[in-house]
């Protein structure tokens, strides 16, 4: 179902995502069972539980503690028998349609492993109810989950700016809201759970600044522009304009004088 998000990232990205939009919704849980794998051990992923107050347990499936995740196995049995349906669609809308179908069944179905638990009623939906988490103002979340998660809107070339650097993310994107989210040495550009772009960079922890932002690499998505690019980028290629606090200098342009100077086209190694 995240199958847009996983493609061009790994695992934990899209474990964060998922995370932090469950939290904003229903607030932040007391405890989070997951298996043993990398996107859940990450230092990233441990980090946001630590400051959430989330106890984090995790199960080890090869020693036989599968069983224990009793909803995430009862959600992949459901989940399997629904893929025909999910196979039949033919639109983005006939697939949120499908989805929507899914989760209700879901959310309305006996729970084998709360029927093994005896509880009252076995329905999820009937054991969750309204229950919410530790409820955080948005400002509050974006503090705790990640080093620094940045709303920011694009321009009319699908360009940002952060810290005095000027950036593409996605032509196809004009005058549109995208998070920027640094993780680790990473500062991603997201729209819709889906990654954008990635570029290196360093986070200044103590000053809350992103400096060092080099490297972009640009993924195909379903934003991508109808039309030609400003400037023809490959994947070796990044724009990146740092703007200098002093205008004293005239800098020297990579093309010719009678074109704006728009972007620094930068040549990574």
């Amino acid at each position: 179902m995240l199958a847009g998000a996983v493609a061009p990232s790994e695992a934990s990205w899209v474990t964060m995502t998922a995370l932090y939009t469950a939290c904003l919704r229903y607030g932040a849980p007391q405890h989070v069972i997951s298996d043993s794998g990398g996107a859940y051990i990450s230092e990233a992923f441990e980090g946001v539980c630590r400051r959430l107050e989330i106890d984090h347990i995790t199960i080890v499936s090869t020693q036989g503690q599968s069983y224990m995740n009793l909803m995430e196995t009862h959600f992949n049995i459901q989940r399997r028998l629904y893929d025909y349906q999910f196979a039949l669609t033919r639109t983005p809308l006939e697939f949120e349609q499908a989805h929507q179908r899914f989760i209700e069944l879901y959310n309305t179905t006996a729970h084998q492993g709360l029927l093994k638990e005896q509880w009252a009623s076995p329905i999820p939906l009937d054991v969750l109810g309204a229950a919410q988490g530790r409820l955080y103002t948005p400002d509050e979340l974006a503090r705790k989950f990640a080093h620094a998660l940045v709303p920011r809107t694009t321009n009319r070339y699908g360009c940002v700016t952060l810290h005095s650097y000027h950036f593409y993310v996605e032509q196809g994107l004009p005058q549109t809201q995208v998070l920027l989210w640094v993780y680790g040495h990473e500062l991603r550009a997201v729209f819709d759970n889906v990654l954008l772009a990635a570029y290196h960079c360093h986070y200044d922890l103590r000053h809350g600044k992103v400096t060092d932002i080099r490297d972009g690499r640009f993924y195909p998505t379903r934003f991508a522009s109808p039309q030609g690019a400003l400037i023809p980028l490959n994947p070796q290629e990044s724009l990146v304009l740092y703007r200098p606090k002093s205008w004293s200098r005239h800098p020297s342009l990579p093309f010719p004088a009678q074109q704006l100077w728009l972007f620094e086209r930068v040549k990574m190694a």
